[in-house]
């Protein structure tokens, strides 16, 4: 099967825009799962669940599409970050995270519908934080709002002057969305890129809303 129905499964702008740059006609839909994580699941089973959760869930809708479903995690050592919904949460995360080296993990799920096939990926990320300043931090927070992205790090913004070195095979998946690893798993499933027209995607302009 061509890329002939393409369908990210994800209310996320960013992950959105990410697909946008495939310039391969897609839709969106939101995935509507439950997201808390399981008794004594890992941080990296966590997000390959809930991406493959997403593209199943969508999937079922549809008779013949490929869907993609991903989803984020970071860990600071031992701890789970995740969106921090509130100022004070990415108050506490940031000053947390500076100085210190987080490993950002970025769950990628493609499933045909049609019979379903699923091929999955984990793409890491390490990010090595600047010592910034608490005013710094303020700053940040106030222009980007970041409250919707995982461990508070939109990086693809003003957080990227928080940031001293990053460390991955692929920019694209501490934003959310892999797009090396994604167009290796649409290839499996029978979708090249490549040889598919270019095309606008379809639904509403990206707007605000999580990286989820």
């Amino acid at each position: 099967m061509a890329c002939n129905r393409l369908i990210l499964a994800s209310s996320s702008p960013y992950r959105r825009e990410l697909l946008a740059r495939l310039q391969v006609a897609f839709e969106v839909v939101s995935p509507a799962i439950d997201e808390s994580p399981r008794r004594h699941e890992t941080p990296d089973a966590l997000a390959l669940r809930l991406a493959i959760e997403k593209a199943k869930a969508v999937a079922a809708r549809f008779s013949e599409a490929l869907v993609v479903g991903a989803d984020q995690v970071a860990l600071l050592g031992a701890e789970l970050l995740t969106k921090p919904v509130t100022h004070a949460n990415a108050v506490a995360q940031l000053q947390a995270m500076r100085g210190q080296r987080v490993r950002f993990l970025t769950a990628l799920a493609v499933v045909r519908s049609a019979d379903g096939a699923t091929r999955t990926r984990i793409v890491p990320c390490d990010v090595e934080f600047r010592m910034f300043s608490d005013e710094a931090l303020e700053h940040y927070l106030r222009a980007e709002r970041p409250y919707d992205c995982t461990g508070a790090a939109k990086i693809e913004g003003l957080g990227i002057a928080l940031v001293r070195r990053l460390a991955g095979d692929d920019p694209t998946a501490l934003i959310g969305l892999p797009l090396i690893a994604l167009v290796e798993l649409l290839g499996e499933l029978g979708c090249d890129v490549l040889a598919e027209p270019a095309g606008p995607s379809q639904g509403p302009p990206p707007s605000a809303g999580a990286r989820g």
